[in-house]
């Protein structure tokens, strides 16, 4: 495969799902485990993913988790964003809700990106080149919460809407869990980085998903403070209800 052919959504596909076979061979290496291969697998798959898409993409810009921010990308329309390991906890417990972000950001906004999912049976990646439309919703809505500290905001919004907690890992795991129809809603407050949403946002908006600050207000990429603190990705005609009952119980 000549990478030079791909257009930027088959690229970002393409490379998180080799990355994603890379983790996965780290991990099944059994040499290493807990915080120790959480550390190497963020380490194997940012060295991967950046020197791919500096190779790939030369004159775009590059945000990683994973390495020092060069600022010379704030002045850039096209710039990449990437989180070799979404749930670096998750990885290394080598549970399943962990995930790979390949993002791309123009002028500000999520336009294209891929996220994978290595650790579910086979693999999958999702990415806005292929889209498929949403599954049917349940009767009452599923929320995607952190294991271990859910967004007060997240468990008020679902009581008040009769709703279901599910505990999840990463944030892409979570995002992805919406577009593939295993919950309705993700809202989160508390604390991210403009790499562990770029991906999952740039996918859930192909598929017809409402994502947004959790004031409604749009979510800006590339920006000079990488800390975006809260997102809420959720099926359409929940997002008005949801928005309100953030401002009015916030």
């Amino acid at each position: 495969m000549n990478v030079a052919d791909l257009n930027d959504a088959e690229l970002a596909a393409h490379l998180a799902g080799i990355a994603g076979r890379i983790l996965i061979d780290v991990r099944d290496a059994g040499v290493l485990t807990g915080k120790a291969l959480g550390n190497a697998g963020d380490a194997t798959a940012n060295q991967f993913l950046c020197h791919a898409l500096r190779a790939a993409r030369p004159d775009d810009g590059l945000l990683s988790e994973e390495e020092k921010d060069d600022t010379a990308r704030l002045a850039q329309s096209r710039v990449w964003i990437v989180d070799p390991v979404d749930g670096t906890r998750e990885y290394g417990e080598k549970r399943s809700d962990w995930a790979v972000h390949v993002g791309l950001s123009v002028d500000g906004a999520a336009t294209t990106g891929a996220v994978a999912l290595p650790g579910l049976d086979g693999g999958i990646v999702l990415h806005t080149g292929a889209v498929k439309p949403l599954p049917a919703a349940a009767s009452k809505p599923r929320f995607l919460v952190s294991r271990t500290r859910p967004a007060k905001e997240a468990l008020a919004v679902c009581e008040a809407l009769g709703g279901e907690l599910v505990a999840m890992g990463s944030a892409g795991a979570k995002a992805m869990a919406v577009v593939r129809g295993e919950a309705e809603i993700y809202l989160h407050s508390g604390g991210q980085y403009e790499w562990d949403s770029c991906a999952p946002v740039a996918v859930a908006e192909a598929h017809g998903l409402h994502c947004s600050r959790i004031d409604g207000s749009p979510i800006r990429y590339n920006q000079a403070d990488t800390y975006l603190p809260d997102l809420l990705i959720c099926r359409p005609e929940y997002a008005d209800r949801v928005l309100e009952l953030v401002a009015t119980l916030g």
